[in-house]
This record gives structure tokens, C-alpha cells and sequence, in this order.
């Protein structure tokens, strides 16, 4: 048995995350086992869908968090590292200064990645293992900053694509009519060429809105379901929110948007459940490492 750690770090525009993963080599077969995860909640798209840059304090902390990063690794031991930033640096105007900040002060390398590639790395994770692939899935990922939908069929993706649709943005007011309009157009299209299609989440609210739900794992939440939480949610505080459900403070504002948005794309493509796999860009990044070794 030989046993390899790898490391994925996503700086995203609600928080910055990384995964170690544990990827062993026994019997000719590969297999990827989550080792640690560490998420700090750094609002980045809270700058840049507002004032355009990333402010002074959170270039600061993002620093911080990747020199914590860095040591963490060489702790764990990791042999290879990834780390991609999405929608809040790719659409600062001081990203690229932000980027070479990091590495000069920290020493890690940040890739800014576009929408496409974000949602092709999404769509490659182990998924199936989960939900198996005979069916046809809208794959949906909510961020802070945009949306990445994909449709998955016998396991693999034929079409993708970006929106510039999320839970900060949605906060903030900052999504158009338009950018609806051409989200639900895009889903509508794709999935008609479909007789059934079932839904695939990921994302951290998500995730937690099914743990809320109390349903099994490998088990799908309804659309009813997922409504009546909602319209529970929405009737609490944000404080109630936190100190009822025990949410934490920057998840108990965007898991209200993530909902809705996931009830939107449940209506626009006919689909009544929504499997939530629990995996993500740093799940995807891993195997992207696993195949560039």
C-alpha cells in the first residue's frame, strides 16, 4: 500500500477552504479518503461584488490564512498542492496583486480560474460513487459568487456553464433580472432534451440544509421538503438562526439565497429532488492532482 496526501485550497467568495486527502494505491486501484478540512470565513465577494477590490484587512487575512495553510501541509506531510481562486479575485480589479501578494508573503501560488473550468473541475468528482450514473442530472453548484450548472449524463458531462448568480451576490443586490433570465433560459433548454432529470447539489448550504432535513445520506431532499425548511428559515432572525439552529454567522445570511436559488432551478427543470453528494471544487481539484502526477 503506498499513501500520497495532496492538498486543494479554494479561495471562494464566501470563505477559503482547504482539503487534505489521503490518496492511496492498493491492489492497482486508486483511492481518495478526506483527511482534514479547514474553512475560514473570509467574505471576499462582499468587496468585490461592491466596491470592485479587495479591501486592505481581507488581503491581510487571506494572507494569514494561506501561511497557516502552508504550514498545515508540511505538518500533514502533503506531496502536491492546488489552489484556485474563483468569482471574487476573478473579478476584482486588484486580483492579480492579490495573487502575487499571496505568494510573495506566503509562498503559495494562486491560480484565478474562469467559470468554465471551475465547472468542468466540479463536474469531474467522484459523484457517482454516491448516486451511481444511469441517471441524467442538472449538476447545480452554489457559491458566493456565481453558479456552475452542468448536465450529466451516463456519467459524463455534456454541456456546462457559468452564472454570475450567488448567495453573496444575491445578498448584496447584485444579480440582474437579465443574468435570472439567461440562468433559467440556459436550464430550461438543456434539461428539455431530457425525459427525467434529477438534480445534483453541492455546496456547503446545501449540504447543510440536508443535514437539517435529517435525511440519509445517499438519501435525495425533496422539493417539498426543501421548501417547508425554507419558509421556516426565512420566518427566523438571523440571530435566531445561529443560536436555534446553531448555524455559523456567515452561513446563517447565505443559506436563505442558496435555498431559493435551488427551489428556482428545481421549477425550472421539472425536477422534484435534489442528491446531495457532498462534494465540491476541492474534491474536484484532488483528482485533477491524482491525474497530473
Amino acid at each position: 500500500m503506498k499513501i500520497k496526501k495532496y492538498a486543494a485550497i479554494d479561495v471562494g467568495s464566501n470563505a477559503v477552504r482547504m482539503l487534505v486527502s489521503n490518496v492511496i494505491k492498493y491492489k492497482k486501484e486508486q483511492v481518495i479518503i478526506k483527511n482534514a478540512f479547514v474553512r475560514v470565513p473570509i467574505r471576499l465577494g462582499e468587496d468585490s461584488f461592491t466596491s470592485g477590490t479587495i479591501s486592505k484587512k481581507n488581503k491581510k487575512r487571506i494572507v494569514k490564512s494561506m501561511k497557516a495553510f502552508k504550514l498545515l501541509m508540511k505538518v500533514h506531510g502533503v506531496k502536491k498542492y492546488m489552489a484556485y481562486a474563483t468569482s471574487a479575485l476573478r473579478e476584482a480589479k486588484n486580483g492579480k496583486k492579490v495573487v502575487k501578494e499571496v505568494f510573495t508573503k506566503s509562498g503559495v501560488q494562486l491560480e484565478i480560474i474562469d467559470g468554465k473550468k471551475e465547472a468542468k473541475i466540479i463536474s469531474n468528482t467522484n459523484v457517482f460513487n454516491v448516486v451511481g450514473n444511469k441517471k441524467t442530472f442538472l449538476y447545480v453548484d452554489i457559491g458566493g459568487g456565481s453558479t456552475e450548472f452542468s448536465i450529466l449524463k451516463n456519467g459524463k458531462r455534456i454541456h456546462s456553464k457559468s452564472f454570475k448568480i450567488g448567495t453573496v451576490r444575491l445578498l448584496n443586490n447584485r444579480v440582474s433580472e437579465e443574468m435570472w433570465h439567461h440562468a433559467e433560459k440556459w436550464v430550461k433548454e438543456k434539461t428539455s432534451e431530457n425525459q427525467k432529470i434529477y438534480l445534483l447539489g453541492t455546496g456547503g448550504n446545501i449540504n447543510k440544509l440536508h443535514k437539517m432535513a435529517n435525511i440519509k445520506d445517499n438519501r435525495p431532499i425533496t422539493y417539498l421538503t426543501l421548501n417547508a425548511l425554507y419558509s421556516k428559515l426565512s420566518k427566523m432572525t438571523f440571530e435566531e438562526r445561529i443560536v436555534e439552529l446553531g448555524l455559523n454567522p456567515d452561513r446563517s445570511d447565505v443559506i436563505l439565497p442558496a435555498a431559493q436559488l435551488f427551489l428556482r432551478t428545481l421549477n425550472w427543470s421539472d425536477s422534484k429532488v435534489i442528491y446531495v453528494p457532498k462534494v465540491g471544487l476541492s474534491d474536484g481539484m484532488i483528482h485533477e492532482l491524482c491525474k497530473n502526477k
